[in-house]
């Protein structure tokens, strides 16, 4: 299944949102797609807990607790990169 481009910025506005409110409780912080938000100290690494559980929620896309680390889910984009594997 192939994700349009309209499909795929959806899917990052929407993790953005998320991270803005629920994470930094901040839905105005001009959060970019490739911010560092674990190594750069926006969040913890506990946080991503919550990622994955948003993602399952929204998406209806599984990820394994061995997936919810820094190197896959430090940015939006890469979040949203999980996202788009989890469909296929």
């Amino acid at each position: 299944m192939r994700e349009s481009r309209e499909d795929v910025q959806e899917i990052r506005d929407r993790l953005r949102e998320f991270v803005r409110r629920e994470l930094l409780g901040n839905p105005n912080y001009p959060l970019r797609d490739d911010e560092p938000l674990i190594t750069g100290g926006l969040i913890d690494s506990f946080a991503l807990a919550q990622v994955g559980v948003f993602i399952e929620q929204a998406f209806g896309v599984y990820l394994a607790d061995t997936d919810l680390t820094a190197a896959n889910m430090d940015t939006v984009e890469r979040m949203a990169s999980c996202v788009l594997s989890g469909r296929r």
